[in-house]
Order: structure tokens, then C-alpha cells, then sequence
């Protein structure tokens, strides 16, 4: 019975290697719209509870606007009649929330193009927004108390969204809203990751970023940081990636082992990893399990190195790579800019200013790396070819997550908006 679950275990472990992906990006970025629908690029702004449609490559004008808290008035009600529930609210709007409330952090539309699917941190759900009408659909509330980060399959009909105060990761039909499958992470879970099969998910978790406890030697009081993969069908775990044992082995004892936004080679075989409070990424060897290389971006002589200031123990937060492979793009969110790194030789381009860029995204043509300014209330363009800046477009109240789906070809935004 040992020898035959070894054998079991080996051959999940080898298939996971083989097929671990990036996110569907790569292919879709450049996959023509269906018939009838208009690819764009959705950006949701999380303080005001409002997602901005803007073009998804050229000059990434701005298309509509959707409410994302239509049911605000009845979600409030909730809140401030169940004590629980009114500490929690009030705790996201004093700790990540920075005084604001988080009512939009991630979405992605459904297939048809006829709605959009929004986490909302602070109503501790998921929504399901008709694009032409502007009213909802479904909502999903999360296991305990708040919505974080999701991801969609590549066939995109499922959903996955972390439950950050449940350690928790729901998988929802995008059409219905129904809950498929769910499972346990580690503390705090925030980015997911769908392999381009679709066979697996994967997790990082990232502990309490919210305590002041920032320095090394209390980094061992953040929580349990792990990145948890599991199998997208039976949500069963089939790995678990400690990278305190792997930046250990590299010599970086004092590093966070919070894993935070990542991105996946084309070819399958390297991720790339930003962590707490450092200001650079790593690359990840997957079939070797270790990590190979580290990059150290520079630093603002304007940010303080006091830890405590910087945002949810973020120095840089957000990061992508072109179709092709060749290039990554970084958000220096602490540091002001961004920048395009060579992924052969890990040279960085030019430092685009930028007001606390928070997230990093691909055009919908791979030409352009799309960083969302929270600092300045707009999206910036940086081409991937000269690491340049090539536009910005300004959108609502501190934008966040930015994610390419599609809408009919004649929509601009719901009737009645």
C-alpha cells in the first residue's frame, strides 16, 4: 500500500511539472474577438466602487463605466445590523482599505461578453454585473469576512476567489454563481493562478500584511505563507511550495516568504515572484524546485525605508511578461514607477514615474504592459519593445486589478448609467 501511494504521488508530482502553465494570457492576448464582441480591458476601482471599460490596445480610450455596488444601500443594511460583520467592514476600511472602502479589487468578464464578475473585498462577496442593464445576477458570499484576488479557467467558465479571512478559495460557476468546489490555504490567501489546461490552481498565500511587525526578525509572526496547488476538478491538494525553505537555500534568511503577485513562463517551466518588502522579484526553477535567479530593481531615494509605511508590506506589487516571453514588466508600487525588464540578462529599462502603480497587465495586441496608477487615478501604457511610455487614461478612484475580456461590439456602458 506504501510503495502504490508513492508511486500515485510521483505521478501527480511529474504531471504537474509537465503541465504547471502561465496564465491564459500568452495566447489570448492576441486571439481574435468572438463574433459580435469587442475585447477591452476592464479596471476596477476599488475605492469608488466602479470598473472603467477602455480599449484593450491603441489608445485605450475609455468605453463606459459600471457600478459595481448597484445593491449598496441593502449590502450596507446587512452590515449595520449584524455587529460582526460591521467590525470587520470597519477594520478593512482602517487597515488595507487606508481609510477607503475596497469595493472593487478583481473581475473578469463571463465568455458572451455579457456580464462581468467582481470580487468586492468589503461586501465579502462575488457579483455577477449584467453589462447591459447594470443589475445583478448572482452574489456569492465568501466564507468569513472578506473577497480578495480570483482567477478564471481558460475556458472561462469557472471562477476561482480567495476568502482571506477564511484561508479559503471558492471555485464558482461564472454563469450561475453556484459554488463548484472550495479549499483550504494558507493564511491569508490572495493571488490565484489557473493552469492553461485548466487542470490545476494554483495559490499563494501571504499572511497578515496588516500588523507593524515589518521587521526581519519578526517576519516568523506574518502566518502561515505558502503557495498550495490543487487539482481544478476534485480541489484536492496535490502540492504545497514552501519558499522559506527555498530563499533559505539561496541565502536570503531574512527575506518574507510572502509570495505575491506571479507570472508564469510561456514555455511552462520558470514563474517569476515578487515578495514583501523587497524590491525586485525572483525566478523559479519549477521541475527543480528551486530558485535560480534574483533580480534587485532600484530603489526611490525619495521612499522611506521605514517598513510600517509601506502599503500592506508591499514594495513592489504587480508584475507581467509579453506573449513572447522575452520581456517582464514590474510595478514599483512604493518606489513610483515602472519598468520593463530583459528576461535573459534581467537588465531593466527605463524607470517610468508612475503614482504607486499596483498591478501589471498585457494590451490586448502584447505590445503594451498596462499598469494601473492608484497613487494618480489612471492606467499607463509602457511598451514592451522600448520601455517607454505610450499613453495614460484617466479612470476612477484608486484603480487596481486590470483583466482583458470582452463586450458587445456596440456597448458603452449599462442603459440607464
Amino acid at each position: 500500500m506504501a510503495a502504490s501511494r508513492t508511486r500515485h504521488l510521483c505521478s501527480v508530482a511529474a504531471a504537474l511539472v509537465l503541465t504547471v502553465a502561465a496564465p491564459a494570457t500568452a495566447a489570448s492576448a492576441r486571439a481574435a474577438a468572438p463574433d459580435g464582441l469587442r475585447e477591452v480591458l476592464f479596471v476596477g476601482n476599488n475605492w469608488d466602487g466602479t470598473a472603467d471599460v477602455i480599449r484593450s490596445s491603441g489608445d485605450f480610450a475609455k468605453i463606459g463605466r459600471i457600478d459595481v455596488i448597484p445593491d449598496k444601500d441593502v449590502r450596507m443594511a446587512e452590515i449595520n445590523a449584524d455587529p460582526v460583520k460591521w467590525i470587520y467592514f470597519q477594520a478593512i476600511r482602517n487597515s488595507v482599505g487606508e481609510g477607503h472602502d475596497q469595493f472593487a479589487d478583481d473581475m473578469y468578464a463571463t465568455p458572451d461578453g455579457r456580464s462581468v464578475v467582481v470580487s468586492r473585498p468589503s461586501f465579502a462577496d462575488v457579483v455577477s454585473i449584467d453589462l447591459a442593464t447594470g443589475k445583478l445576477n448572482w452574489r456569492f458570499p465568501v466564507a468569513g469576512y472578506r473577497a480578495d484576488h480570483m482567477a478564471v479557467s481558460p475556458d472561462g467558465t469557472r471562477v476561482a476567489v480567495s476568502a482571506s479571512t477564511a484561508n479559503t478559495v471558492h471555485v464558482l460557476d461564472i454563469g450561475t454563481g453556484k459554488q463548484l468546489g472550495s479549499f483550504k490555504t494558507g493564511d491569508k490567501p490572495h493571488e490565484n493562478i489557473f493552469t492553461r489546461d485548466g487542470k490545476y490552481i494554483w495559490n499563494m498565500s501571504i499572511g497578515d500584511v496588516n500588523t507593524a511587525l515589518d521587521d526581519p526578525g519578526w517576519d516568523w509572526t506574518k502566518g502561515d505563507r505558502r503557495i498550495t496547488v490543487v487539482d481544478a476538478r476534485t480541489y484536492q491538494q496535490v502540492k504545497v511550495v514552501d519558499m522559506r525553505q527555498r530563499l533559505d537555500a539561496y541565502g536570503l534568511k531574512d527575506f518574507s516568504d510572502a509570495v505575491r503577485p506571479a507570472v508564469f513562463s510561456p514555455d511552462e517551466s520558470k514563474l517569476y515572484f515578487q515578495v514583501s518588502f523587497f524590491n525586485g522579484f525572483f525566478e523559479y526553477d519549477v521541475a527543480g524546485d528551486k530558485i535560480t535567479r534574483m533580480k534587485t530593481l532600484p530603489k526611490n531615494p525619495a521612499t522611506s525605508e521605514d517598513r510600517t509605511t509601506w502599503v500592506n508590506d508591499s514594495r513592489h506589487h504587480g508584475i507581467s511578461m509579453n506573449p513572447e516571453g522575452t520581456k517582464l514588466c514590474v510595478a514599483g508600487t512604493m518606489d513610483d514607477y515602472a519598468t520593463v525588464v530583459d528576461r535573459t540578462t534581467l537588465q531593466e529599462g527605463p524607470l517610468v514615474t508612475t503614482s504607486k502603480p499596483y498591478w501589471a497587465t498585457v494590451s490586448g495586441d502584447g505590445k503594451d504592459c498596462i499598469v494601473s496608477e492608484s497613487g494618480a487615478d489612471q492606467v499607463t501604457a509602457i511598451d514592451f519593445a522600448t520601455g517607454r511610455k505610450v499613453a495614460s487614461v484617466p479612470v476612477g478612484d484608486h484603480p487596481q486589478r486590470v483583466r482583458l475580456g470582452h463586450v458587445p461590439a456596440d456597448w458603452t456602458g449599462p442603459s440607464g448609467s
